[in-house]
């Protein structure tokens, strides 16, 4: 379904059910679904490695793919992080992922700045998982005049939550901070379209919607408003321009924008992996992957939400609650979810069923049915077999109970 349409993935699964005869929970929907799926093809041939472009839209000499996705943000910001005494603070989220955490702190402390004072944390409001848009550009703009750059997750990895990446970069450049995402867990998963919206630089993984495998081939992106203006601080042989490169005379022609910042000729079996799943993309559209993903995990909710939702009558059923927000335009594919019961039990009890899903501390289980290769079977065994683990899980909790109480 169009991620654009009024129409809600629930509207179309209860119509879609009513036609058939039966109800939206019923296996028969899953597999109609299936049937009409205009990207079956896919699943039926993933293991066959042909992109027109890469999943982030933008222009070619916008994009290079080097090193790992930290490195790539290391090299971004030591020529973008150019703190003033009147504008040196980073923005990001509370809750971002370690690794830029670490990074953002590592060059505040490459300036000899206060991490402290330097750098803006956002909170999602008490009681909320979530951060509101309107709260992000609320402190963008009382404080965007001492911040120097804002560095946001594309999709948030714990909750899920897809961020309004033009609206938050139109913001920040409005207040004259410069914007970046890290889209590790939305390159693949959601259309991006990073020139069109102005952001001015990115980075990638590509572990995980781009299916290359752990600690594959990263990528990066400076927007072309900055190709003469930005250069690198490191250099490396990579960065020289392709024509003269070779005639190794030591009289260095930087490539302009992005592929200035290479460093070293990319490792072959990783641009092997990394080819291999963009020919499978190059099938498809990120458009048509992106209105399938919105209909795959809008039935991945309803069947949680009808199954497991919490029962004030009936206060011993376990229930599912999910952090990720409701609304479709604020989320990829995947569903961050939290239980009554114990979440390591429930994790393993999938595991032992053959559930590949991803449990995060203190309290989440990451579930992400990915259009380019997941059916909407695959959705209705995963109810069931959940329904399974949470039944193993509670009598797990009431044996320790009992057993406890002798």
């Amino acid at each position: 379904m169009d991620p654009s349409s009024p129409v809600l993935p629930a509207s179309i699964l209860e119509q879609t059910a009513l036609q058939l005869g039966c109800r939206p929970t019923d296996k028969k929907l899953a597999l109609h679904l299936d049937e009409k799926d205009e990207l079956k093809h896919l699943r039926e041939c993933f293991y066959v490695p042909k992109v027109k472009d890469l999943p982030p839209r933008a222009k070619r000499q916008e994009i290079a793919l080097m090193n790992g996705l930290t490195v790539n943000l290391h090299l971004l910001m030591l020529s973008f992080f150019k703190p003033t005494p009147r504008r040196y603070k980073i923005l990001l989220e509370a809750r971002a992922f370690p690794s830029d955490h670490y990074a953002m702190e590592s060059q505040l402390r490459l300036h000899g700045l206060d991490v402290e004072r330097s750098m803006v944390l956002l909170q999602p409001r008490q009681g909320e998982e979530t951060l509101r848009t309107e709260d992000i550009l609320s402190v963008i703009e009382k404080e965007g005049d001492s911040i120097a750059v804002i560095l946001f997750s594309g999709v948030q990895y714990y909750t899920g939550q897809l961020f309004d990446i033009p609206r938050i970069t139109r913001a920040g450049q409005k207040k004259g901070c410069l914007v970046g995402f890290d889209l590790a867990h939305a390159v693949g998963n959601v259309e991006l379209h990073l020139h069109d919206w102005g952001v001015d630089f990115a980075c990638w993984c590509s572990y995980k919607y781009l299916n290359s495998g752990a600690g594959g081939l990263a990528g990066a992106y400076i927007h072309e408003k900055h190709s003469k203006s930005i250069k690198p601080a490191l250099i490396g042989w990579w960065g020289h321009e392709f024509k003269t490169r070779f005639l190794m005379e030591n009289k260095l022609q930087l490539s302009e924008g992005i592929n200035g910042f290479r460093l070293s000729n990319p490792p072959i079996l990783l641009v092997c992996a990394l080819h291999a799943s963009l020919e499978v993309f190059s099938q498809t559209t990120m458009k048509a992957l992106r209105r399938k993903s919105v209909l795959l995990t809008g039935y991945l909710e309803y069947l949680i939400k009808h199954y497991y939702s919490e029962d004030k009558t009936n206060p011993e059923k376990p229930f599912v609650r999910i952090l990720t927000p409701s609304q479709i335009e604020e989320r990829g594919c995947q569903l961050t979810l939290s239980f009554s019961l114990p979440i390591k039990s429930v994790f393993n009890e999938l595991e032992k069923r053959g559930v590949a899903c991803d449990m995060r501390e203190p309290n989440a289980l990451r579930i992400a049915p990915v259009p380019l290769y997941n059916s909407f079977l695959d959705v209705h065994r995963f109810i069931e077999i959940l329904g399974s683990a949470i039944t193993s899980s509670k009598q797990t909790a009431n044996n320790t109970v009992l057993s406890g109480s002798y």
